[in-house]
């Protein structure tokens, strides 16, 4: 009779620990607090890449297909690995542009690195030896 209500005891216990983890884990996890909500600038900017299109140097920008940078005194410019100028860079050129947007959306380029295309991978060279038919 002892082990039969030992056992009951044991049963109820494990009952009432399996009901309560869930209500306390879920308690855990629920907040009144609002969600987070994300910045709407970056702090530190945007990256990004492509085949220059236009480059204005009176108004101190370029363009990258629909995108229009601006650069300032504070912009770092290199090409190929050597310090250059916006008049430095020429249409067809590509170009690697580290920037951030305003309150405006205005972008500014921080960096810009002219770059050489990466090269396609060769064809692959035929097979020296001809083919022989088969009887």
């Amino acid at each position: 009779m002892k082990i039969k209500s030992a056992k009951i005891a044991c049963l109820a216990f494990v009952a009432a620990v399996l009901t309560a983890v869930p209500a306390i884990s879920q308690t855990a996890t629920t907040t009144n607090a609002p969600a987070a909500t994300a910045p709407a600038h970056p702090k530190h900017g945007l990256p990004t890449h492509g085949k220059v299109a236009a480059v204005d140097t009176s108004a101190m920008t370029f363009t990258i297909g629909t995108n229009v940078f601006a650069v300032t005194s504070e912009t770092k410019i290199s090409k190929l690995g050597k310090p250059a100028v916006l008049s430095d860079i020429t249409v067809g050129e590509n170009v690697n542009v580290y920037y951030r947007k305003d309150d405006d959306g205005k972008s500014t380029a921080v960096t810009v690195r002219v770059v050489q295309p990466r090269k396609a991978a060769p064809a692959p060279a035929p097979d020296p030896t001809p083919a022989t038919k088969q009887p």
